[in-house]
């Protein structure tokens, strides 16, 4: 009898596949992309079976024995199967990482997982949807609208990947539900993609409102009971249509008829820790192999999305009216250059929200920064609060008495004599919605004021309730970060600030213009929805900044041609590919010495298609307590990048100078903090 090998992925940083000899007395064939148990040094751990050999480049009495097959038939399809792998050898992560993240908690333990029959998870659903409730008629399509569901409903049953672009309110999640309804009728199944949880909801009350089938959603705020559910009914068909967020791009479908991607610009996409992928470009890849189309939607597509279109592999969709009433808001700069601000307003501002409360109308204020102060200063000395694990300022949170580094997530009581000096002359410095919502308290004491950021949302639910709130015409003035920027519909809001976004014209990060072109422009998208209409005010100290001109002039897409003329013109992405190569360790100059080796071993290889900017300091040298370094790799063709990856793996994964260091790749990086 020949002897069987399995080859087995395991969720460890090391990029290899593991040989087990088959569990003692297993006598049922062994299937590829079934789980399987196996001791792992002193552990148990659930694996993959990627491969059945009959060889091994290790001595036999050197493997071990497996302990259990865990199921009989593959989990994934085969498709979605071809998808991990592909992943993992791109973007340069283990197959096993790669696994665990497409595969529920519950099918990483040991533990069997009672599933239940198709009949029950159906039942489950249409109770939890209230699926049985009068549907609500379809909304009238305008002719933009009626040419972008004509175009994608001709595509069905083939891969082709749309750009639904559409201004802010322009009604794209019509266009989705017209598709679904489309994918339905053949009996097939849908699967969404948002870029946060909070944008959940609303989606799965309008999609629940129009269709009277069971739906599924997944995200991270889940137990790990309802997730599994929730992936087991898009796995049988039981749900025809899935929501979620990143990860759900893995989630097995019986019959995929359609992915849509909304919101497609935003960096919620990219994973940034572990297995650092794109749920945007892997649906993609899905897609095609799935043969289905791809619905791309947003009011500011990102760089890379344009460019795709200028090539050609896109077919742009475009939606440049508003649906229903609505309509474009007007948008003025303020200039409050030499202009004493009162926590962050102007007296302009203060004037132009009284005269919009006094009109009936609801106000949105922007501003990116949480806390009540960045930063808390001693005047006498000038010592400022600073992360102890971090090169970064702690920030003041007032009403919870703590310092706190947004970092790493440090949290210390609040300080009211300097440490350095002893004196009790310590100011807050700047402004975060915390502060500002105790400012408009005190101009605006009869008005309604909510405040959405992360620290008024952790509990579950109460993000939804202060939405709700804000359509029940409840709250009459809101206070916001980029959490309520996009996807929200508040048809009663007729003004929108925007108080602080000057730092992003300036940042080192190359990207930074782009994202702040396309949060200025989504949040102003807030306002001008319903039938009254809309302004937005920015302040600023730079009115004269050529791309804020450009943006605020002429509208978001000759912004975004501005900037890809600058991109192509310096060779940075989209025009040529990026891998970044992190490192850190807890002595100094130790990670920096780890990359100088990689550059030194690599440097034969620069070439015209190949550049090496770096090693330098990350942005943020020290986070954690640990010391960061960062090295590039750019290149004009992406397998050239890809073979240098391989390369570097190979020679040092386990090279002596990678001693005490932690290091990982991000192939086409997003983020370069």
């Amino acid at each position: 009898m020949t002897l069987s090998i399995l080859r087995v992925a395991l969720a460890t940083p090391v990029r290899k596949l593991f040989d087990y000899l088959p569990p003692q007395g297993c006598s049922f064939p062994f299937e590829i992309g079934a789980r399987i148990l196996v001791p792992f040094r002193n552990q148990k751990k659930v694996g993959i079976i990627i491969e059945i050999r009959h060889e091994t480049d290790l001595p036999l009495e050197k493997l071990k024995t497996a302990d259990a097959i865990l199921d009989t038939k593959a989990l994934l399809p085969k498709e979605l199967f071809l998808l991990i792998q592909w992943a993992s050898r791109y973007y340069q992560s283990s197959l096993g990482e790669v696994f665990e993240t497409a595969l529920p908690s519950r099918l990483r333990k040991e533990t069997p997982t009672k599933s239940r029959t198709k009949k029950e998870v159906k039942e489950k659903l249409a109770l939890e949807n209230n699926s049985l409730k009068p549907l609500h008629p379809a909304l009238d399509l305008n002719a933009a609208q009626q040419q972008a569901l004509d175009s994608i409903n001709l595509s069905l049953g083939t891969f082709k990947t749309f750009l639904l672009d559409g201004v802010t309110g322009s009604g794209k999640t019509e266009v989705y539900i017209r598709v679904i309804e489309r994918v339905l009728q053949a009996e097939k199944q849908a699967l969404i993609l948002v870029p946060e949880i909070g944008l959940t909801p609303q989606l799965l009350t309008r999609l629940q409102e129009r269709f009277s089938v069971p739906i599924a959603s997944l995200n991270s705020s889940l137990t790990e009971k309802r997730r599994y559910e929730a992936w087991e009914a898009a796995r049988t068909g039981a749900a025809p249509i899935v929501i979620g967020t990143r990860s759900a791009a893995f989630v097995p479908l019986k019959s995929p008829g359609v992915f849509i991607i909304d919101e497609e610009h935003d960096a919620s996409f990219k994973q940034q820790e572990g297995f650092r992928y794109h749920a945007r470009d892997l649906i993609i890849l899905r897609a095609s192999l799935e043969q289905c189309p791809v619905i791309l939607g947003t009011a500011t597509p990102s760089l890379e999305t344009l460019h795709n279109i200028h090539l050609g592999r896109f077919q742009n969709l475009k939606l440049p009216t508003r649906a229903g009433k609505g309509t474009i808001p007007n948008l003025q700069i303020l200039d409050v250059r030499h202009k004493k601000l009162e926590e962050g307003l102007s007296t302009q501002l203060i004037a132009k929200m009284r005269e919009h409360i006094e009109d009936k109308g609801q106000i949105l204020l922007f501003l990116n920064r949480r806390g009540f102060a960045p930063v808390l200063m001693c005047l006498d000395c000038n010592w400022v609060a600073s992360c102890k694990n971090c090169d970064a300022k702690m920030t003041l949170h007032y009403q919870a008495q703590k310092l706190q580094c947004h970092h790493c997530e440090t949290t210390i009581p609040m300080i009211h004599q300097c440490p350095s000096c002893q004196s009790k002359n310590l100011k807050p410095v700047g402004i975060g919605t915390e502060r500002l919502e105790t400012a408009l308290q005190n101009h605006f004491p009869n008005q309604s004021i909510s405040r959405i950021d992360r620290d008024t949302t952790r509990k579950k639910g109460t993000l939804q309730t202060k939405i709700d709130s804000i359509h029940s015409g409840e709250t009459e003035i809101l206070i916001g970060t980029q959490m309520i920027a996009k996807g929200h519909h508040f048809p009663n809001v007729t003004l929108v600030a925007i108080l602080d976004i000057d730092h992003a014209l300036f940042s080192t990060d190359f990207r930074s213009t782009e994202r702040m072109g396309q949060l200025i422009t989504q949040v102003a998208g807030r306002t001008g929805r319903g039938s009254r209409l809309g302004q937005v005010i920015l302040q600023t100290c730079h009115p004269e900044h050529p791309l804020l001109k450009k943006l605020l002039e002429e509208g978001y897409h000759p912004f975004a041609n501005s900037l890809l003329n600058e991109r192509r013109m310096i060779n940075l992405p989209p025009y040529s590919h990026q891998a970044l190569i992190r490192a850190e360790s807890n002595k100094p100059n130790r990670a920096l010495n780890f990359l100088n080796h990689i550059k030194r071993e690599t440097l034969h290889q620069q070439n015209a298609v190949l550049k090496i900017l770096g090693p330098s300091s990350a942005p943020m040298e020290r986070r954690l307590g640990f010391h960061r370094a960062q090295l590039i790799f750019q290149s004009d063709q992406r397998s050239t990048l890809q073979k240098l990856l391989k390369d570097l793996l190979l020679n040092f994964e386990t090279h002596p100078s990678a001693n005490g260091v932690r290091w990982s790749i991000d192939v086409d990086p997003i983020d370069m903090y």
